[in-house]
């Protein structure tokens, strides 16, 4: 994949929240799919990758969703929106992530079966706070690392959590495995984002 830039420090440093797209600006449903796979290297608890993408380019569609997304302008401007929905029953893909790493030769077959096993007594008795919890921390980690690989190939992102979650999942029809958690605008800037400050690391880092 082509970056366009020749350091992660580069990349994290030049990535801004950008809030005004070029509308006419369309990114290759190609090039999507490339960036979400490298986007899902991102790390998960017990590699069960909770994490699910409905990746909204048609025009109309976003106009739908910009009025279920409290009419946020770049919802509808922005060359997609990537929405990141969490699986509250990631347990129900273990065979199929270990079988994988089996057939790849990381595990051996007695690992697999012991692994699976554990997944499978401890995900599904574990209270839906909990695993609803493992589903938002692991779409964080995919999304941040979406939002990196896609500033990194030029485009600009921006985050939104402030949306009707439940018009969203019924208005795409979500099971209630599937919680929508954030939507990612991708697209192409048309103004300079706000720039912003951090507060002193002294503030926030402390050794022990």
């Amino acid at each position: 994949m082509e970056t366009t830039m020749c350091s992660l420090s580069e990349v994290i440093r030049e990535r801004k929240s950008v809030r005004k797209y070029d509308p006419n600006y369309i990114i290759p449903r190609h090039k999507i799919e490339e960036m979400l796979q490298e986007a899902t290297l991102a790390p998960s608890s017990s590699n069960l990758q909770p994490w699910r993408f409905l990746v909204i380019d048609d025009q109309e569609m976003k106009k739908e969703l910009r009025a279920i997304a409290y009419n946020q302008e770049q919802v509808e401007t922005a060359s997609a929106i990537i929405a990141v929905l969490g699986d509250t029953e990631m347990y129900k893909s273990a065979e199929k992530v270990y079988q994988s790493s089996y057939e790849a030769g990381f595990i051996d077959e007695e690992s697999m079966k012991k692994v699976i096993q554990s997944t499978n007594n401890t995900y599904p008795n574990a209270p839906f706070e909990a695993r609803a919890n493992i589903a938002s921390f692991d779409a964080g980690l995919v999304s941040m690392q979406l939002m990196l690989i896609a500033k990194a190939n030029g485009y600009d992102t921006v985050t939104m959590g402030g949306f009707d979650k439940q018009k969203f999942a019924e208005r795409f029809e979500l099971s209630e495995r599937y919680m929508p958690i954030v939507l990612i605008a991708v697209g192409k800037a048309s103004a300079p984002a706000y720039q912003t400050t951090r507060l002193p690391l002294e503030e926030v880092v402390r050794f022990i």
